[in-house]
């Protein structure tokens, strides 16, 4: 299938008049119609565009034996995507609602559990640090609890996060409106929880300023817990709410290729973590200084963003690179076709 059967079938498979098609891109209608016919070819801003508004890749329109089941969406060539109801789209969004609350409450609680240990740790009572202790453990206990039972109940569903799919008729004009409606809420309420993590810091700065005791240092730190798990609360909730929306209408990480991307870095992430954890526990033992090692996490993470960027940034490239080799073959068939075309014409006027 050449690339003007493709932009064709991907035209009319989203219900696009050519006149929308040239709307869409910011053409006239006779361009489209050259694209069509194969009288001339987009150049590569359009090519990329068209990608975009058919949500497939550029090997695809540009190669001529891709097949689309072989590009962004990674299925068996028999494979049809599932089409998702409005029953379960409205059971999806109900679900990742009441998972919202159940996973910003086990947030908190985990953030929580260090202020009774804090707050008994200047006294030199053995029995309230005992106490203390034993509420940290149950109260992580609880919460691990809380994320084990949620993500049972939302796994499910999870394809919808994991695997492209299509929608039917009212699905996606439901969610969007939802979404919309809820978008003043998520904006206010998001600003808020940053907020207050940045404004949990002011009376640990106060004390540190005023010299304070160790004690009114502790309540400050405290205090500082409080804020953050109450700003983290209000983030998880309205974070989790938002991206059942996303989901369904697969925008923002979870469109097409996003996942595309997640599938093929969950390798490099699973072998990264269980490396690190290896690490952890090898230097821990060994050292046996568990309070110094711990902060192989906090570093852990920030390289992990940081190579977590590189292999996208890699990955791309890739893609990049596979685009303009298309690109150039492409055009360089097209003007072998005029060259071809032209010489027979000049053939058939010399001999007449």
């Amino acid at each position: 299938m050449i690339l003007a059967d493709k932009i064709i079938e991907e035209r009319k498979k989203n219900g696009w008049t050519q006149e929308d098609l040239a709307q869409k891109l910011g053409v006239s209608r006779q361009s489209v119609s050259k694209w069509e016919s194969a009288g001339a070819i987009p150049d590569l801003k359009k090519i990329i565009q068209l990608a975009d508004l058919f949500e497939v890749s550029t090997d695809y329109l540009l190669k001529d034996e891709i097949e689309k089941e072989n590009t962004d969406i990674s299925c068996d060539t028999d494979c049809v995507l599932h089409r998702v109801s409005m029953e379960e789209a409205n059971a999806y969004m109900d679900e990742k609602k009441k998972a919202a609350s159940m996973l910003a409450n086990a947030t908190t609680l985990c953030i929580l559990s260090l202020v009774p240990l804090l707050l008994v740790s200047t006294l030199n009572d053995g029995l309230a640090i005992g106490i203390a202790c034993t509420a940290l453990i149950v109260t992580v206990a609880l919460a691990v609890f809380i994320f084990v039972k949620t993500g049972i109940k939302l796994s499910p569903l999870q394809y919808l996060e994991q695997e492209p799919f299509e929608t039917e008729y009212g699905v996606t004009g439901l969610v969007k409106e939802k979404n919309q409606c809820y978008q003043e809420h998520y904006s206010f309420s998001l600003a808020c929880g940053v907020v207050l993590c940045i404004l949990s810091v002011i009376p640990l700065i106060i004390a540190g300023c005023m010299e304070a005791s160790d004690y009114v240092c502790t309540l400050c730190l405290a205090v500082l817990l409080i804020l953050v798990s109450v700003g983290v609360n209000i983030l998880i909730r309205v974070s989790t709410i938002k991206s059942s929306y996303d989901t369904l209408l697969q925008e923002g990480d979870y469109t097409k290729k996003e996942k595309l991307v997640k599938k093929k870095t969950e390798t490099f992430t699973g072998v990264y973590w269980c490396l690190v954890t290896a690490i952890y526990l090898g230097w821990s033992l060994w050292t046996k200084q568990w309070d110094v090692t711990y902060m192989i996490w906090p570093v852990a993470a920030v390289l992990y963003a940081a190579m977590y960027g590189i292999v996208r940034m890699i990955m791309k490239l890739k893609d990049c690179t596979l685009f303009v080799q298309s690109f150039l073959v492409v055009h360089f068939r097209y003007f072998i076709k005029n060259q071809v075309s032209n010489h027979k014409h000049d053939g058939k006027s010399s001999n007449t």
